[in-house]
């Protein structure tokens, strides 16, 4: 249960959020996006408050899921236009390794492949702040790192949230972070940390 989570993110930051399985961690974003609700919440955009019920439909905020969220069924062509019109739907179609995608199922994709899709379309959408849920879980090397690059290209314009199980990957790009104990945020900043607050044996 979340206790006392606090925290500020800037444009141009990636905050990493740790915590083992249970300690909340998907439940805070899920709560931050305005799909749950919390007891108390005090959400803020450039000191404004912001109701959970205006995050969606205002774009404040976007979210990438633990869970595959695109049809098996559809090719990638054709789902990119799902998300972007007209020419911004070069953004996707022009980025690296879609082309050599573009004409196969997202059901037949690696997990990968699947995943860079996923979040090259929610990235890439006008909100100006971020939160990927295990972007890293289970994907080949070579596709994290080009989340990776692509990640750190965002972070010019966009605020992230980062959470992962492969907590080295998380740290290669993040500019600060926290762990998540017994409901409350804590600051980290080596993996040394992390074993000190209990995350890592």
């Amino acid at each position: 249960m979340l206790e006392d989570v606090s925290f500020s993110l800037k444009q141009g930051e990636i905050l990493g959020m740790f915590g083992k399985n249970g300690s909340g961690k998907s439940t805070l974003l899920k709560i931050l996006f305005g799909t749950l609700k919390a007891t108390t919440l005090d959400l803020r955009i450039n000191e404004i408050v912001i109701k959970q019920s205006s995050i969606i439909p205002q774009q404040h905020i976007g979210y990438l899921p633990q869970e595959h969220f695109l049809p098996k069924h559809l090719k990638v062509r054709d789902i990119i236009p799902l998300f972007y019109e007209g020419n911004d739907q070069d953004i996707i179609f022009r980025a690296p390794f879609i082309e050599k995608i573009a004409s196969r199922k997202t059901g037949s994709l690696s997990l990968g492949e699947l995943r860079y899709l996923e979040l090259l379309l929610i990235a890439n959408l006008p909100h100006p702040f971020l939160m990927l849920d295990e972007p890293f879980s289970m994907i080949e090397p070579l596709y994290k790192d080009k989340i990776k690059t692509l990640l750190l290209k965002l972070k010019e314009k966009k605020g992230m949230i980062l959470t992962d199980h492969y907590y080295t990957d998380v740290l290669d790009i993040s500019t600060k972070n926290l762990v998540i104990k017994d409901g409350v945020t804590n600051q980290v900043h080596t993996a040394e940390d992390l074993k000190d607050f209990g995350y890592l044996s």
